[in-house]
């Protein structure tokens, strides 16, 4: 394991999350009322960014938000989070991305609307490209175009640079994508959406698949997850995904990592929002000595 600070890229979404906690959901032509929102800095990429970040790891983030106040607060947000934002610009065309969050029993429902996510193309990213070649590890989603990410993967194989998929929100994955990524993590319903046996029996090892509560499965293995009482869920996702990067990137084997990246995951969903609770270094070795402790 390095003492050096690992160089993480995130290339991916940077979005405002507009949650409005519930005790109905809305049918269709209906009106209900809710209990209370709150707005707070998000996207999948974002997210995972101050996860690796709140961690120790050196953040960089490929992205783009629109030139208007989130945008501003998007920015500001992840500068004050210790992620390099050389790689983010404003798109004069497009608006900040934004997400509906409805929250209900500490679970939720998301609809995304990508605005500027959608303009970091494969030819931004490539614009990008000495910020790859400098990671030790690069972490990818699915909000931004589909193309940018198999570019982005293909180079960080060209490069020898390991490259982690998050493939959410779900969709069919090429082939070349799950070849020429390291390390693929699917929650459960995603898993079963871009997984086919052909795929399975090929690339099985590659799938590391989150199970909520219950841990993670990785190979032939299940790693646990701290019991803690959970108040939101919202990004508990996203930290795992960047608490692993900066795991492996920090030389820790698949195993302590997954079980490193359970434990930081399970702070998250004790605070409301996807980054309020996210954990430091020190907070995760802390509940990890205590959980070892008998």
């Amino acid at each position: 394991m390095t003492t050096i600070k690992p160089k993480i890229t995130v290339i991916g979404s940077i979005n405002m999350d507009v949650v409005t906690d519930t005790e109905l959901l809305p049918s269709q032509g209906e009106t209900v009322l809710g209990k209370d929102y709150f707005m707070t800095p998000g996207g999948k990429g974002a997210n995972q960014a101050v996860a690796a970040s709140r961690l120790g790891g050196d953040v960089s983030f490929i992205g783009k938000v629109g030139n208007d106040v989130f945008g501003d607060r998007l920015m500001a947000n992840l500068q004050q989070n210790g992620v390099n934002t050389e790689g983010i610009e404003s798109s004069e065309t497009f608006s900040s991305g934004m997400a509906n969050v409805l929250l209900k029993n500490q679970d939720n429902r998301i609809i995304v609307v990508p605005g500027a996510n959608n303009q970091v193309t494969a030819e931004y990213a490539e614009h990008y490209s000495h910020i790859l070649t400098e990671s030790n590890i690069v972490l990818a989603q699915l909000e931004i175009p589909l193309s940018t990410i198999e570019w982005c993967s293909a180079f960080c194989h060209e490069h020898g640079i390991p490259f982690i998929l998050n493939p959410a929100p779900a969709q069919l994955l090429p082939e070349t994508l799950i070849k020429h990524s390291t390390y693929i993590t699917p929650n459960e319903e995603e898993y079963t959406k871009i997984n086919s046996p052909s795929i399975e029996k090929d690339y099985g090892e590659t799938f590391i698949t989150t199970l909520g509560a219950h841990g993670v499965t990785y190979r032939n293995m299940t790693v646990p997850a701290p019991q803690v009482k959970a108040i939101d869920t919202t990004g508990a996702g996203d930290t795992f995904n960047g608490a692993l990067s900066y795991y492996l990137a920090s030389g820790y084997n698949v195993e302590d990592a997954l079980y490193l990246s359970n434990t930081a995951a399970s702070f998250t969903v004790e605070h409301p929002g996807a980054q309020a609770g996210m954990p430091t270094w020190e907070q995760v070795r802390e509940r990890t000595d205590k959980e070892r402790t008998p």
